[in-house]
C-alpha cells in the first residue's frame, strides 16, 4: 500500500499543492512553521477524515476560503483508486473511488496510516484519554464496525450524563428513561471492550518481542487493560454484558448523586510494565520511549497481519527525538517494506542506508522543491 500522489486545495497554509511520492521513503525538510506538519496532517486526515491536532474541522480550511480539499491517489491490493475529503461550512464529505460515503465506518480503512510524532513519546506517561484514543484509532482502521459502536456509545453516554444531571436535581423523577439508556449503553460498551481486549492480545504478540529486541534482551514488556468494570480478557460477549448490568445496578445511586456515568470504556486505561515495574510511574525516559516505539512498530506489523498490506508510516519530527540506537531499530524495521514520510529540519544527524534511497523535498513557506 502506498500513496502515489496528493493534491491539497485551500488546506491550512496551502492554496494549491500537488505532489507525487516515492513508494519507499519521502523526506520533507524545512524549518519550523513552514508547512511540514500540515502536509503530514493532510495524509492523516485523508485516512481518518479528521485531524490528530485539532477537533475543529474549520481550522483545516485556509484563511478566507470557503472550503478545503484533500485528494489522494492510493495503490492498494494491486490497483489504484482515488480518495477525497472535503471540508466546508456545511460539514465534510469523504469519497472513496468518487462515491461519497454516508458513514464514517464505510470510509475508514480505505487508507491505513500509522503516525509517530513527538507527542506519541508521551503515550506511556500521558493521560488515559491519549491511550484510549490510540487504541480506538488503531482498532477502527482494521475493524471499521468498531467506529460505529464507539460512536453510538459516545452519543448515548452524552444523553445518559445529561439525564443523570437532571436526576441529581430532581431525585423523584421517573427512572424509566435511565434504564433504557443504560441498556443501550451496555450493548455498545460490551462490544467496545471485547474488541479492545482482542486487539490488545494481538498487539502484545508483536510489541513484546520488538521491545525485547530494542532493549537488547534486558527488558520484558507487559501490557494490560485497566477496566472500570469487573471483566477480563477472553470473557464471552454475553458474560461481559452480564457484568456490566450487575455493575450499573450497584452504582446507580452513586451515579445519580454525582450526576455522571461512573463506569464504561470512557474510563478505562492501558497499563505498561517493564520487568514488572509500572513504566508510567517508575520507568526512565528511555524505557518510556522504547515502550512507545515498540507500540508503533507493533501497530505496523499488526495492520499488515490483519489487512495483508503494510500501512503508510508518518514520522513527524520524531527521528531527532530518538537516540541513534532507537533510530536505527526503527529504520531497519521499515526498510524496503513500508512507504514512509519523514519531516525534519535537517538530515545531518540521521545516518542510515534507508535515507540514501529517499526522495527529498525542501519546503519553505508552503512552497516545495524536489531534490533529485
Amino acid at each position: 500500500m502506498h500513496i502515489e500522489e496528493i493534491t491539497l486545495t485551500n488546506y491550512r497554509n496551502y492554496e494549491e499543492l500537488s505532489l507525487s511520492f516515492n513508494n519507499q521513503i519521502n523526506v520533507i525538510i524545512g524549518e519550523n512553521a513552514q508547512g511540514k506538519t500540515n502536509l503530514m496532517e493532510a495524509i492523516y486526515v485523508l485516512a481518518f477524515t479528521k485531524s490528530h491536532r485539532t477537533s475543529k474541522d474549520k481550522e483545516l480550511i485556509k484563511w478566507d476560503s470557503e472550503y478545503g480539499k484533500i485528494k489522494g491517489s492510493v495503490f492498494k491490493r494491486n490497483r489504484t483508486f482515488p480518495l477525497e475529503v472535503i471540508f466546508s461550512n456545511k460539514g465534510k464529505k469523504a469519497k472513496f473511488n468518487h462515491i461519497e460515503q454516508k458513514r464514517l465506518s464505510d470510509y475508514i480503512g480505505s487508507l491505513n496510516v500509522v503516525m509517530f510524532a513527538p507527542e506519541d513519546l508521551n503515550l506511556v506517561k500521558g493521560s488515559p484519554q491519549e491511550r484510549r484514543k490510540f487504541i480506538d484509532m488503531e482498532i477502527g482502521q482494521i475493524q471499521p464496525i468498531y467506529i460505529y459502536h464507539l460512536g453510538h456509545y459516545q452519543k448515548i453516554l452524552k444523553q445518559r450524563n445529561a439525564l443523570l444531571k437532571e436526576l441529581q436535581r430532581y431525585p423523584q423523577k421517573d427512572k424509566t428513561m435511565l434504564n433504557v439508556l443504560t441498556d443501550q449503553l451496555i450493548d455498545h460498551a460490551s462490544i467496545v471492550v471485547e474488541r479492545r481486549y482482542q486487539f490488545l492480545a494481538k498487539l502484545r504478540d508483536w510489541a513484546v518481542p520488538i521491545h525485547e529486541g530494542i532493549s537488547r534482551g534486558l527488558e520484558e514488556l507487559t501490557i494490560s487493560y485497566d477496566t472500570s468494570v469487573n471483566v477480563s480478557e477472553g470473557l464471552e460477549l454475553e458474560k461481559i454484558k452480564d457484568r456490566y448490568i450487575e455493575h450499573f445496578k450497584q452504582i446507580e445511586d452513586r451515579e445519580i448523586d454525582r450526576g455522571t456515568t461512573l463506569a464504561g470504556p470512557h474510563r478505562d486505561d492501558l497499563m505498561f510494565f517493564v520487568n514488572d515495574r509500572n513504566v508510567q510511574t517508575f520507568g526512565s525516559q528511555g524505557q518510556q520511549r522504547t515502550t512507545a516505539l515498540s507500540l508503533k512498530l507493533a501497530e505496523i506489523e499488526l495492520i499488515y497481519q490483519e489487512v495483508g498490506e503494510y500501512p503508510i508510516l508518518l514520522l513527524d519530527d520524531v527521528l531527532s527525538e530518538l537516540d541513534h540506537h532507537r533510530q536505527s531499530h526503527l529504520l531497519n524495521t521499515i526498510q524496503g517494506k513500508v512507504q514512509t514520510f519523514v519531516t525534519t529540519t535537517n538530515v545531518d544527524g540521521i545516518d542510515h542506508e534507508t535515507l540514501k534511497q529517499a526522495e527529498m523535498f525542501k519546503i519553505y513557506n508552503g512552497t516545495i522543491l524536489i531534490e533529485r
